[in-house]
This record gives C-alpha cells, structure tokens and sequence, in this order.
C-alpha cells in the first residue's frame, strides 16, 4: 500500500470528511490529513507531501481560494467541492475541475482519476 497515492481533504464538515476518509481507503488512496480551516489547508498545502487534494470550496464561511492559490504554486492538482451555485468559482480557477455535493463513491474515483492521470 506504500505506493497508494495520497491525498489531502480540505473539508469542515466532520461526518462528510469521514466519509470521504472511507471512500479515499476503499479505492485504494492514503489519506494524507484532514485540514477543516483555511489556515489549516494552507499550511499543509505549503508543507506539501501529498500527491492531490479534495478542497471544499467554503470552509467555516470563508472561500478556500488562497488554499487553490498555493496549491497551483506548489503543483499539487485539486479537485473542488462544491454543495450549491454560491461557490462561484474566481476567474483565477474557473477552469479547475469540480465534484457537487453530495459526493458518491464512483465520482469522487473519477475525479481523483482524472486529476492523477490513472
């Protein structure tokens, strides 16, 4: 399992992290850590030593946009979470692939499959 991809779940909610935690084992992923703050998901995000991520786009209230901003800087590719039409992605990331709440298991797969090339 040393060569299972890992990834980083940027999400506030605990039950749906733990959700996403289940899933991330079921297909075979390492989770790398859970960061519910945008604090907390910067400062992973610049630590880096994750091969993707999963980002909630509002954490707490607040847009994870400086979280997208240093993942770009660092090369990590991301995946958006989004739970509604309020999650108006800026200019600057329009383009980054996105994942609607509420998750299942096979789109949370094809989107972490596309973003990792498998």
């Amino acid at each position: 399992m040393s060569d299972a991809k890992s990834i980083l779940i940027v999400e506030d909610e605990a039950m749906i992290g733990m959700m996403l935690e289940d899933y991330l084992d079921a297909l075979g992923y390492r989770l790398h850590a859970v960061a519910a703050s945008v604090d907390e998901a910067c400062a992973h995000a610049r630590a880096g030593g994750f091969d993707a991520a999963l980002v909630d786009c509002n954490l707490q209230g607040e847009k994870s946009w400086p979280v997208a901003d240093i993942l770009v800087e660092q090369g990590i590719p991301f995946i958006f979470a989004t739970g509604g039409m309020a999650d108006d992605l800026p200019p600057s990331h329009a383009d980054r692939p996105t994942l609607a709440k509420p998750f299942t298991i096979g789109a949370v797969e094809r989107a972490l499959g596309k973003i990792l090339g498998e």
